[in-house]
């Protein structure tokens, strides 16, 4: 049986791919490059005939690309799942095409994508943003009562411009929360939050709400209908570029703070989970990872043998 070269595997899986699935050309230039580094790797662990390429192969690939080598710096673990897609997709070309018996990377897995960890503000810069919108006008004490009860209930944007009048008890400082999957929940607002609120609807919301139609919504824009969520994100970006905050801002800027204030200042995880609408507490612990991060470092600069 004649050897099977590599090199014309690949070449006849991105000629596939261009010619019969239209792939895109980014696409097809980042697959060779990681191809090519394939290729590479099956020719320095001794592999002549494509046919034999086993598993073990496959998930060495997988791990070299971590490691790096001589030539290549280590790659991240989301590049390095790219690599391996573009691996698995060729043997499963080569195989449904007849030129392989088996797939050998057909039961291999790409490296999980690290957890992101969430970005939030120092507790100064959170009260700076707070302070940006001006305490007059109808626009600016919307801003301020939007900003305050975003960081107050820790409510995901959407959630905050969901609200509606009936939806906000100022006498027991409660709002209640449409939340994902249609669960509500009732979050406590803090003080500050409530005066916002208040100043907002005595001297804002009816101003506002003389331009519309009539609607329940809280929080109404220029228009007097519902402000929408690209405009109450583009009310934290605004603000958060005048306190002078340029970095790391994203739409659950606030919501991460709340989380990440709450647990630094020893609130246990699961009521932190209730509060923020979590259905699993797993994805609540994120919060703790990065309260842990923040102890080493001050761990590492306070301890005399933290270094040792």
């Amino acid at each position: 049986m004649h050897v099977l070269p590599a090199a014309e595997v690949v070449t006849a899986y991105l000629d596939h791919l261009a010619v019969e699935r239209g792939t895109a050309r980014n696409t097809l230039d980042s697959y060779a490059r990681d191809l090519r580094r394939y290729l590479r790797y099956l020719e320095q662990a001794g592999v002549r005939d494509f046919r034999r390429v086993t598993e073990s192969e496959v998930t060495g690939f997988g791990a070299a690309l971590r490691e790096g080598d001589e030539v290549h710096p280590p790659l991240a673990a989301s590049s390095a799942a790219r690599a391996l897609v573009a691996v698995r997709g060729l043997h499963r070309f080569a195989h449904l095409d007849g030129l392989t018996e088996d797939d050998p990377a057909r039961e291999v897995r790409p490296p999980a994508p690290a957890k992101r960890l969430p970005k939030a503000l120092p507790v100064d810069d959170v009260l700076r943003l707070l302070a940006m919108p001006p305490a007059e006008g109808e626009r600016p004490l919307r801003d301020r009562a939007l900003l305050e009860l975003l960081y107050s209930t820790g409510a995901r944007i959407s959630e905050a411009v969901g609200l509606d009048l009936d939806d906000v008890d100022r006498e027991e400082r409660t709002v209640l929360l449409d939340g994902k999957g249609g669960k509500q929940r009732l979050v406590p607002i803090g003080r500050p939050a409530v005066e916002a609120l208040e100043a907002y609807l005595v001297r804002a919301r009816p101003v506002l709400a003389l331009r519309g139609r009539g609607t329940a919504a809280l929080f109404l824009n220029a228009r007097g209908t519902r402000l929408s969520r690209q405009s109450a994100w583009q009310v934290l970006k605004t603000n958060a570029e005048r306190a002078g905050i340029s970095t790391g801002v994203s739409p659950h800027t606030l919501r991460h703070s709340f989380a990440t204030h709450l647990l630094e200042g020893g609130a246990d995880v699961r009521v932190v989970q209730e509060l923020l609408g979590h259905a699993s507490v797993t994805t609540t612990q994120v919060y703790t990872l990065v309260t842990m991060n923040t102890l080493r470092e001050v761990y590492a600069t306070a301890h005399p043998r933290a270094l040792g």
